[in-house]
């Protein structure tokens, strides 16, 4: 298992990498790589939690910030 440590943000990384684990795992849910400007949001607002379920793909930064001022809607079939 690859070892990871939770940065100053409290987002969990791979050790060997800087990759945040949230971002690995949406990739590997939808198959392919993440663009730069896509975020991936926690559902929960836990950062811990990486959950396949609990993640969320942003097109960019201003959607990600709707989801926190409560403007966002999770539709399962965007994700």
């Amino acid at each position: 298992m690859a070892k990871t440590y939770i940065d100053k943000n409290g987002y969990r990384r791979f050790t060997d990498s800087g990759k945040l684990v949230s971002r690995w795992i949406a990739e590997k849910k939808l198959r392919r790589k993440l663009d730069d400007d896509e975020v991936v949001h926690h559902k929960n607002r836990d950062k811990e939690d990486n959950r396949r379920s609990n993640l969320w793909v942003c097109m960019n930064q201003d959607e990600h910030e709707s989801y926190h001022e409560g403007d966002g809607d999770f539709d399962e079939e965007d994700y």
